[in-house]
């Protein structure tokens, strides 16, 4: 053998060696997010601790940022540089979410953290069978955990942005999945799939928008983020929806559409709250929701007076005639017109 085929034959081997060990360490730190999830209590179901084990998050997550403002920095998995390499896959399978797609320095598009994914998941209560539409494709991530709980044919995923569709479909066919992805408004829906027995949303809302219900079928939850919580809806038929906040705080990007706005910033509506209240996750849920409608300081009155009531003892109705938030009961005392931030 000469020379150069020997030098050449020791690089075939030393590549197939790093890209074996490569896929060792994915599939390790694949197994340990799985186990991480199972042990916080987030997969009890055994289908979806199935579903998050048979989908790796770093096909979903090929790079993302770190950092803010002018101090982002990329991460990715082709990286020349070992050690950022090693960076880039340590970061994919932290149960945190990962900014993946930055305009202009804004966050247009994240993986969201796994963990909130899981009990999103759970709280969407799917059955065999069931048609998903989900509001948000981000990465598809979250549509290749539905695929292979309910099988492609099951699946639509939506997103306004074409270059977040286009990369959706490619991660997912890279697994060998294939559910319909389409570009267009989240806040309109998918006229052309429906109806939807469940509709799952990764992107924060101002309100419900009311074409959903439309696409529904009686009895169909929705699952959304609104103020900084999480709203599961059960529709009753094109005209109106209902149900309670669940007890998780969720933080997303917001919708962006024709029929989007942008939700109240907390910090725009505290005005003369102390500081350690503003900073209270259950004050600031309660503030962000009666923004526009209540005063911070009535808000705080109400709160306090309530004995600080969690997310739970919230809730939501959509009809045709309105949206409003409630406490404790729709027809109770406490009712608030949705969205007037």
């Amino acid at each position: 053998m000469g020379a150069h085929t020997a030098h050449t034959a020791r690089s075939a081997r030393t590549a197939r060696t790093a890209q074996t060990e490569t896929r060792d360490l994915r599939e390790t730190a694949h197994a340990a997010q799985v186990r991480e999830l199972a042990a916080a209590g987030v997969l009890d179901d055994p289908r979806w601790l199935a579903a998050f084990a048979a989908v790796p998050r770093h096909v979903f997550v090929p790079y993302f940022w770190t950092g803010r403002g002018a101090g982002h920095e990329r991460l990715w998995a082709e990286d020349p540089d070992p050690e950022r390499r090693a960076r880039w896959l340590r970061g994919v399978y932290v149960d945190t979410p990962l900014a993946t797609r930055l305009r202009d320095g804004r966050l247009v598009s994240s993986s969201s953290q796994p963990s909130l994914m899981a009990k999103m998941l759970a709280a969407l209560d799917v059955r065999d069978g069931d048609d998903v539409l989900e509001i948000g494709a981000g990465t598809g991530y979250n549509a290749a955990l539905l695929c292979h709980r309910l099988g492609e044919e099951h699946v639509t995923t939506v997103d306004l942005d074409e270059e977040i569709t286009e990369s959706a479909r490619a991660h997912l066919a890279e697994l060998g999945l294939h559910p319909s992805v389409i570009t267009g408004d989240g806040a309109r829906g998918c006229p052309a799939r429906a109806p939807f027995d469940r509709i799952m949303v990764t992107c924060t809302l101002p309100l419900i928008p009311h074409a959903w219900l439309a696409q529904c079928r009686p009895g169909a939850r929705i699952l959304a983020p609104l103020s900084t919580g999480l709203i599961a809806l059960t529709v009753r038929d094109a005209d109106f929806a209902e149900g309670n906040f669940l007890h998780t705080s969720a933080y997303f990007v917001p919708l962006r559409g024709a029929t989007a706005a942008p939700p109240p910033d907390p910090e725009g509506v505290s005005y003369g709250i102390p500081y350690e209240l503003v900073e209270n996750e259950r004050f600031q849920f309660m503030l962000v929701l009666t923004a526009g409608v209540l005063h911070p300081r009535e808000a705080l009155d109400l709160w306090r007076r309530e004995g600080r009531p969690a997310r739970e003892r919230f809730g939501v109705s959509v009809s045709a005639e309105g949206q409003w938030s409630w406490l404790d009961d729709p027809q109770g005392p406490y009712v608030w017109p949705l969205g007037k931030g």
